[in-house]
């Protein structure tokens, strides 16, 4: 990840609603422009307007397809009170989510008030691409190759753009040789050392006293993944980390919190799961249970893929050989 020059202009569509109607339009733009918001996300552009002037900013390929979604909607306006399921339906039939994957392959650059985040290599494009496109998303792969920072940084984007309400990060309270119970505090304070990857991403997007504040606020949780059973997670960002490390019964109950207008980015290397022998990964049973399931992306990295120190790379080549060498 480097920080790059700004993105390339991109080009714009005005028009006006008609009849121009407030409580339409209110109803259009959803609580808060929450349908709005949806429409953005959806399809990768910036929505703005003012009554029923409407402009719409992005990539010439998804500029008609938003604006087709916004007159559909706007006319089921004159019958019926939207509601985001309604926008999320319109936005997938129209193919939204799907015309970003087929917009020109351009680098793909994640805005963050301390500058823009750029991925690097094909397989972090492919990341972020899947990150815009679907709801659920897989990153795998070995230490090092920013599965962790991205999915952060789209979490900081969403949040940014008010495309969700909260960020949530989650991981397995699992730990190489070591044991929660011995170590000093609640249970807060035993699992937040086990965050500092994802703390230390969060301070670097958003800043130290920023990041307390929204703590402070729960705009953004950290919570071990115990703490989701039960609960429904709506216009939210979550990502789960070190996801090998979840059993296969912890991953169904993960995977089925998501509620509406949400993500989840699901992180984690296979080569180091640090569960009891006898039990299986529940990164390693998601990939092959939800691998044909239409809506959900999978990236897998590499050893080419690690951006950390150049000796990094080579020991996961060397411990990848001698893994092979013992079956």
């Amino acid at each position: 990840m480097t920080i790059s020059a700004p993105a390339p202009s991109l080009d714009s569509i005005s028009f006006e609603l008609s009849p121009s109607d407030n409580p339409r339009l209110a109803n259009l733009c959803g609580h808060l422009d929450e349908h709005l918001r949806m429409l953005e996300r959806g399809f990768g552009v910036e929505i703005n307007n003012r009554g029923s002037k409407f402009q719409i900013i992005g990539k010439a390929d998804v500029l008609s397809s938003a604006q087709e979604v916004i007159h559909e909607l706007y006319a089921e306006t004159a019958q019926t009170i939207l509601v985001p399921e309604q926008v999320h339906l319109a936005i997938r039939e129209t193919g939204g989510a799907d015309s970003i994957v087929h917009v020109e392959q351009d680098e793909i650059v994640i805005k963050t008030k301390r500058g823009l985040i750029k991925a690097r290599g094909e397989n972090q494009q492919d990341y972020l691409r899947k990150a815009m496109t679907y709801d659920i998303n897989f990153g795998v792969g070995p230490a090092g190759t920013g599965k962790t920072y991205l999915a952060v940084a789209c979490a900081v984007e969403a949040l940014e753009r008010d495309f969700v309400r909260r960020i949530l990060l989650v991981r397995p309270a699992v730990e190489a040789g070591e044991k929660l119970g011995f170590l000093p505090g609640d249970l807060s304070q035993k699992v937040d050392p086990y965050l500092r990857p994802l703390y230390d991403a969060l301070y670097e997007m958003l800043g130290f006293e920023r990041v307390a504040k929204l703590i402070e606020r729960n705009v953004i949780e950290v919570a071990p993944l115990a703490y989701m059973r039960g609960r429904t997670l709506n216009e939210s960002f979550v990502i789960l980390d070190e996801a090998q490390n979840t059993t296969a019964e912890q991953m169904k109950m993960f995977l089925t919190r998501l509620g509406y207008n949400s993500t989840a980015m699901i992180t984690g290397d296979i080569t180091q799961i640090d569960l009891p022998k006898s039990q299986k990964s529940g990164l390693r049973h998601a990939i092959e249970v939800l691998k044909d399931v239409e809506g959900i992306g999978f990236t897998f990295f590499q050893a080419k893929d690690v951006v950390r120190h150049a000796l990094v790379q080579k020991v996961i080549i060397a411990y990848e050989k001698a893994e092979r060498a013992q079956l």
